[in-house]
């Protein structure tokens, strides 16, 4: 007992650790309390834990817990659509628009000229499908729940096989596969041709009275090489037309303009081409190469999609307000710059055609008045990715600022970053860690400066 009796006091040691951390006092005591009855456990069980000790261990828990909340991160890695760091940044018009909806009331369902109850989301849906260059199109909250629903609606009892090519069946995030989204939503896999080559013959031979479509699934992490081929697309459309079956392709990426004309890349398909290739619905992400909030987008067919909006699965993956306002606001980017839109003010796609020249000069300003002595800081030419599941052969040209420490090691530098304000998380080699600046907005230069002067100091 006399262990027992060194345990620190709950309701001191909450009142010493609140104002350090910053997190409502409720919740600083519950995990307070949390600990200490942990180490109680401890204790009963033999172990030899000091007063100081269980403190430093309480103290050091509730820092990590505290940082685990929601808030800002400087993307220094180089990865334009980094999953873990929030995928695209939205633009300024966005962000706009969604704080004056979020902080008032709207007409989310409410139709202004009549004064009764509207249609959600129907000027979206018309914007979309105006962008898509198709008949209809809906969204729903990412593109995981699309595919579901897309599945749910076009699969029915009896017809229910859904014809894959082997080399499309892919991993997504969160170790999530196709073949267990297809089971989640009442379809039968039918694999068809081999990992490296899919023939047409292949898909032809799969058919029977029970199959309820052909998916497509874009292989837009991932790429395979060497001795390959498969069908183009305009002939598995025929073939599928031909069988009155629907045709369905998985995008991922949500590429809205030819990647290849913005950066030194390969050419990533977007869902305007599959569209005119016969495809009668695409799905992708609002996320990612659009630059839009976490979303999934569903195009094509307008009887097809009115069938979607019926599935009673629909209203538990559909949008909130939040999402659609900035949507809307991105596809209304799109449609307004359509004439040139490279021009759309979407982060990730500026921070695709920014040039190293200018990534450059804005190395140079951070670079000036950093101390030197305990750190050597060049310039490096490095090289940028997409990130984010799409063109994993595509690499760019970036600079980056090189920090290699004498005084202390790099991952304690890069932890030293990752716990500043703002936060600045870059990536690291054996001796170096490296702040690319291609993922940096360039308002936010000043601020990176002075969080690596703090963390060298």
């Amino acid at each position: 007992m006399s262990k027992l009796a060194a345990l620190p006091s709950v309701e001191k040691l909450a009142a010493a650790l609140a104002p350090e951390v910053g997190l409502p006092r409720p919740l600083v005591n519950l995990f307070v309390r949390r600990e200490i009855d942990r180490y109680r456990q401890l204790l009963l069980a033999d172990g030899e834990h000091t007063r100081e000790e269980i403190e430093a261990s309480t103290k050091k828990g509730l820092r990590e817990f505290a940082n685990s909340r929601l808030q800002p991160v400087i993307n220094a890695t180089g990865v334009l659509i980094h999953t873990n760091l929030g995928r695209s940044p939205l633009g300024p018009r966005a962000a706009s628009s969604l704080q004056k909806i979020a902080t008032g009331y709207s007409n989310l369902e409410f139709d202004l000229p009549s004064g009764a109850r509207g249609k959600r989301a129907g000027y979206l849906e018309t914007a979309l499908a105006c962008l898509l260059e198709t008949e209809a199109a809906t969204a729903v909250n990412n593109c995981a729940a699309a595919l579901v629903l897309t599945l749910r609606t076009l699969v029915a009892e009896g017809k229910n096989e859904v014809i894959v090519s082997r080399s499309e069946l892919v991993e997504i995030g969160g170790g999530f596969r196709i073949p267990e989204i297809l089971e989640t939503s009442g379809a039968k896999l039918v694999e068809v041709g081999a990992t490296n080559k899919t023939h047409l013959y292949d898909y032809e031979k799969a058919i029977t009275p029970q199959t309820a479509l052909i998916l497509k699934v874009h292989r837009s992490n991932f790429y395979i090489d060497g001795f390959i081929g498969e069908p183009e697309i305009t002939e598995i459309a025929k073939l599928a037309h031909d069988h009155g079956l629907p045709l369905v392709e998985d995008l991922g990426s949500g590429a809205m303009m030819n990647t290849d004309e913005l950066a030194p890349i390969e050419h990533e398909p977007t869902p305007q081409e599959c569209l005119r290739r016969g495809i009668d619905l695409v799905i992708f992400s609002g996320d990612k190469l659009l630059g839009g909030p976490q979303s999934g987008i569903i195009g094509g067919r307008a009887d097809m999609i009115a069938e979607i909006k019926k599935e009673p699965f629909f209203r538990a993956v559909r949008c909130d307000k939040l999402i659609l306002t900035t949507l809307q606001e991105s596809i209304d980017q799109y449609l307004e710059t359509k004439a040139d839109p490279t021009q759309a003010d979407v982060p990730v796609l500026k921070f695709l055609r920014t040039s190293t020249e200018d990534l450059r000069t804005r190395a140079e300003t951070i670079l000036k008045d950093l101390p030197t002595e305990q750190t050597e800081i060049t310039i490096e030419e490095t090289l940028a990715r997409p990130g984010g599941g799409t063109m994993p052969r595509s690499e760019f040209p970036s600079i980056a600022l090189k920090l290699v420490p004498k005084n202390q090691s790099v991952p304690k530098l890069a932890k030293k970053l990752r716990l500043g304000t703002p936060a600045i998380v870059g990536y690291t080699t054996d001796a170096a860690l490296f702040l690319d600046l291609r993922t940096i907005f360039p308002e936010t230069d000043s601020e990176v400066k002075t969080a690596i002067k703090t963390a060298l100091s």
